[in-house]
């Protein structure tokens, strides 16, 4: 935040929405936004370009902020030798996507703040990630940096310039190697769980030592992997690093909701922001293993995780917000942590104690002299104690009044799709109304606000103002969303958005020369280079969720056209995920649908009462491989323009009727409820 000194000193940042760029309008840093006018101006001044990428709710781009972007001589050598340029990651993952690659193509490795350094035509020649101020410990100093680069443009630029062309030709001639296809088989599947398994930590769970990420499209793939093998030991990996997580101070206990990581093996001390989408996903990962053992451990933690986005990160028109901040008045996790004698002072001493025993606080404190409440010492973390949620929710209202904490309130139309779909999810498994309600809020928000009449996706809005043609991400997250949407309602106008938005995916983003989707539509900015995303991080690659998209609406609608389409997707991404099948698990999510058996359930109801009962006995149904189709009688010739084959299904004796396919193998028409639950409990 800017001191009273500060502002009046404005720079141009000051103008933008972005809660990133705004942090920093306040800079002596003469910053641009990205676009013409610092392109411009760097061409027509002979100035390199100091790019500098991250987001508002990164712990170390605050920490660099307030060491260089703060400081007058730091600014002073940027404003004299450069043009400086604020990107906010969230608002432009395709920018931030090339130059993370050139970052990791040079270094190794790559994270933020990203820093490059590249010629007024965008060619990187330098890239690197934080840069303390002066050099230290055998790390390069930004100032001493900002110095030679603007020494050696001075008297032999053309070096720099030929080093930026070599990268940038080396980064292109990288992206358009043409990649094979493999043939994927149950083997390939197999060895992606076995490549889990030996990375599997047995004592703590999660799939590495520290830092440990979550990884829930790890625990997405294992569950799916599950469903269909039924070996216990990939649900034993599942259900280890879930209650590890759950115990740990990487949950906050206290106000719900998971940070990013964790620093250590435990799960114990978190990098404390929280982002909507590791929520979103661990969200749904925890539905699933619900569905997938009733244990209801998986419902309290979904609940508590979904309620604490309803209670924090919704906007009053239904938008969810990206993040909240690590920090707190400058100190990490300064909002979360506490003392015993601070717990005794809010709660009295009985209950206080009854707290500090529940959590495991104690004088000498698990993070800075302070504590983070924590299970990890309670073997009764599986009981509801009604008196701790009592507890907390004084605590939680005692520590909003405590210190303040930033939040990212921008609204992203792909983070939109991922928390969406986890509230539909888990309406369809836990039956509260309340999910369908937030998602059906969020879409139409979405749809009204980010979508315009041509079917152009947005990337966010804020206060407002909507920006950006929309990434491969924005399109194939809000088109899972819709799938889940219809799946949760069977409410054909979510299926028809869905198919709309998906042909306008194909038509924007899809290589009709090697196959697979560009990250940034054709008719966008040109950047150096269009990359096509593949891999799984902590966010499904928008190549792994369109070939889900696209194998889940060919099952569902029937359309040879959307099938042909998913089954050339899974062959562009076939090679890479037989390379590395652990690094491609959402996108087996889609290749378990051509490898394993799937089920198909057809139902025609008489009325709404009877589509009710459909919905609510059909959460008994497998929720991967499976796809279901519902309606009424009366508009099955309005659905069939979407789901051809609906027509082909007729009721029977005039009651409502159920259909199950399992492996291409149809059931007779089913009439009674009962019978129908007891085939699809033989199925499955």
């Amino acid at each position: 935040m800017p001191n009273e000194n500060m502002l009046d000193k404005t720079n141009r940042l000051i103008h933008e929405k972005s809660p990133y760029l705004l942090q920093h309008a306040y800079n002596p840093v003469d910053w641009y936004p990205w676009g013409e006018e610092a392109f411009t101006r760097a061409k027509s001044e002979n100035k390199p370009i100091f790019l500098s990428i991250g987001y508002s709710t990164c712990h170390w781009c605050h920490v660099m902020e307030h060491e260089s972007f703060e400081d007058d001589e730091a600014a002073n050598l940027l404003n004299r030798h450069f043009i400086s340029v604020k990107v906010d990651r969230e608002e432009r993952p395709d920018i931030d996507a090339v130059y993370m690659n050139v970052a990791q193509r040079i270094n190794g490795s790559g994270g933020w703040p990203l820093t490059i350094i590249m010629t007024p035509e965008q060619k990187p020649f330098f890239a690197g990630t934080y840069l303390p101020k002066n050099s230290r410990y055998g790390m390069t100093g930004l100032t001493e940096l900002l110095q030679t680069v603007a020494d050696k443009w001075s008297t032999n630029k053309e070096e720099l310039i030929l080093s930026g062309n070599k990268i940038t030709e080396i980064i292109r001639k990288l992206e358009k190697e043409k990649v094979g296809k493999a043939n994927l088989s149950k083997k390939t599947v197999l060895e992606a769980e076995n490549l889990l398994e030996e990375n599997f930590d047995e004592e703590y769970g999660g799939f590495s030592g520290r830092p440990k990420f979550p990884q829930p499209s790890y625990l997405l793939f294992l569950l799916g992997l599950y469903a269909l093998e039924k070996d216990g030991d990939i649900l034993y990996m599942v259900e280890k690093t879930l209650e590890s997580m759950y115990r740990g101070g990487i949950f906050d206990h206290v106000g719900h909701g998971f940070s990013r990581y964790s620093t250590d093996e435990k799960w114990l001390v978190p990098h404390f922001e929280k982002m909507l989408y590791d929520n979103a996903l661990l969200a749904l990962a925890y539905t699933y293993a619900y569905h997938a053992t009733g244990i209801e451990l998986y419902r309290n933690v979904t609940e508590k995780v979904l309620d604490y986005v309803l209670s924090e990160m919704t906007d009053k028109q239904g938008g969810f917000y990206s993040a909240q901040d690590a920090d707190s008045e400058g100190e990490e996790g300064k909002y979360y942590v506490y003392t015993p004698q601070e717990i005794i002072d809010i709660l009295g001493k009985d209950d206080g104690s009854y707290f500090i025993d529940h959590y495991n606080i104690s004088i000498e404190g698990n993070f800075e002299g302070k504590n983070i409440p924590n299970l990890l010492d309670n073997d009764d973390y599986f009981e509801t104690d009604e008196k701790i949620e009592k507890l907390n929710k004084i605590i939680y209202e005692y520590r909003k009044t405590r210190t303040k904490l930033h939040k990212d309130d921008k609204i992203l139309v792909s983070w939109n799709g991922m928390m969406t779909a986890a509230m539909a999810v888990a309406f369809r498994v836990l039956g509260k109304e309340k999910y369908l309600n937030a998602a059906k809020k969020s879409v139409d928000f979405i749809i009204n606000n980010l979508v315009d009449e041509e079917n152009n996706v947005g990337v966010r809005y804020r206060e407002g103002e909507v920006l950006g043609n929309g990434t491969l991400e924005d399109y194939s997250m809000l088109v899972w969303a819709l799938i889940e949407m219809y799946q949760a309602t069977f409410e054909l106008n979510y299926l028809k958005l869905a198919v709309i938005l998906n042909d306008k995916m194909i038509k924007l983003f899809w290589d009709d020369e090697d196959g697979g989707f560009f990250l940034a539509s054709r008719t966008g900015e040109r950047l150096i280079y269009n990359p096509k995303e593949t891999y799984d991080g902590a966010v499904p690659s928008g190549n792994s969720v369109a070939a889900y998209n696209l194998m889940r609406l060919s099952r569902i609608t029937g359309n040879n056209r959307i099938e042909e389409l998913a089954i050339k997707q899974i062959d562009f991404l076939s090679s890479y995920i037989e390379s590395y099948p652990a690094g491609y698990t959402f996108a087996l999510l889609a290749v378990l649908y051509e490898l394993y058996p799937s089920m198909e359930a057809v139902c025609l109801a008489i009325d709404e009462e009877d589509l009710n009962e459909i919905r609510k006995n059909l959460r008994h149904l497998p929720l991967v491989n499976t796809s279901v189709v519902a309606v009424k009688q009366s508009y099955v010739e309005e659905t069939s323009k979407f789901i051809n084959y609906l027509k082909d299904y007729k009721l029977k004796d005039n009651k409502t009727t159920y259909y199950i396919c399992k492996n291409k193998n149809c059931s007779l028409p089913i009439t009674d409820i009962d019978e129908l639950l007891k085939i699809i409990n033989e199925m499955t």
